[in-house]
């Protein structure tokens, strides 16, 4: 046979059996076309909060699949498709058409915060700048535990009010990150620790106060000493007063001690004839001058600046006083 007729021949045999099988074929056209389905452009995501996620949906029969989330909470879905990552967790999101449904598994990130100190010390007064950064850009909510002894403002800046303890958060999408914070109590050191004066003497004492916080000044003795808001004591009287500098509840004290003159006349006796003057000296080693007295009024006189005058005969005292210290002379008037 020729190698024509065997072509001829081949191609007679496969025409039953292509009409054979043709109706297979066109019934399996219709039964695909008949069952619905749903194409979505992903089945499995996953979103920080806050942002969106976009399904699209092929449908077998070209309708828009209408969608709907397990847990709106964690993740919302609009009537588009666009989802909305709300909170950390998983939420299934499903889109559907009549006999029909296709699934999409979202999982939404916890929030990450960095903080630049987990802890800190500082003073009164002292300001001191914290910075949070979050995993999705989001904005951080500070806050103090006690606002009486520091507190924060929204840009994350911390002020010390008062020595004690805090707490500091950064809060942003249900995270919370946390910094403990110490107002610590100042360190105080005083020029002075002790000083001797005379009455109306002055010092001024200077105090050195690590938060750089003015100290509330006080005598235990104001009969003794006194001291103003600048630390400028003044000697009242002989005696011993304490001086108390206090910044946040840390005392630092400074001894007073106001002493007795020493006293010396340029003579102790006298002999003056009746209507005589004369002049007595005092040196007082306070440099103030003495108050003059006479113990007998009726036999000598004497003035503020120490002038006697002689007026009977008899004996009598003179007396130079200055804080609680006397010096005396003896006076003799003959006729």
């Amino acid at each position: 046979m020729s190698h024509i007729k065997k072509i001829i021949l081949s191609v007679l045999l496969c025409i039953p059996l292509l009409s054979l099988s043709l109706p297979y074929q066109a019934a399996a056209v219709r039964l695909s076309a008949s069952v619905p389905f749903i194409i979505l452009s992903q089945y499995k995501a996953t979103s920080d909060i806050g942002n969106k996620i976009y399904l699209l949906a092929f449908t077998s029969n070209g309708k828009p699949a209408t969608w709907k989330s397990s847990d709106s909470k964690i993740a919302s879905v609009n009537t588009y498709g666009a989802v909305t990552a709300k909170k950390a967790g998983s939420a299934v999101i499903t889109a559907k058409i009549k006999n029909a449904e296709a699934s999409c598994y979202v999982t939404v990130n916890k929030t990450k915060i960095t903080l630049n100190r987990t802890g800190a010390s500082i003073e009164r007064g002292e300001k001191l700048r914290l910075s949070a950064v979050t995993s999705n850009g989001s904005d951080v909510i500070w806050k103090s535990s006690k606002k009486s002894i520091a507190t924060i403002d929204e840009y994350g800046t911390v002020t010390g009010l008062k020595p004690g303890e805090t707490v500091i958060t950064a809060k942003a999408d249900g995270t919370a990150v946390s910094c403990n914070l110490k107002v610590k109590s100042p360190a105080i050191q005083l020029s002075k620790t002790s000083v001797k004066l005379y009455r109306l003497q002055t010092v001024k004492i200077k105090a050195e106060v690590s938060s750089n916080i003015s100290p509330a000044w006080k005598t235990n003795k104001k009969s003794v000493a006194v001291v103003d808001k600048n630390g400028t004591i003044t000697a009242v009287k002989n005696g011993t007063a304490i001086i108390t500098a206090t910044v946040d509840g840390v005392h630092k004290t400074c001894e007073v001690i106001v002493q007795k003159p020493v006293i010396k006349l340029s003579t102790a006796e006298l002999t003056l004839k009746k209507g005589e003057s004369t002049a007595i000296t005092a040196s007082v080693s306070s440099d103030i001058l003495p108050v003059w007295t006479t113990s007998n009024p009726n036999i000598i006189s004497i003035n503020s600046k120490g002038k006697i005058t002689a007026l009977k005969k008899g004996t009598a005292y003179v007396y130079a006083s200055e804080d609680g210290t006397k010096a005396k002379c003896t006076v003799k008037v003959t006729e």
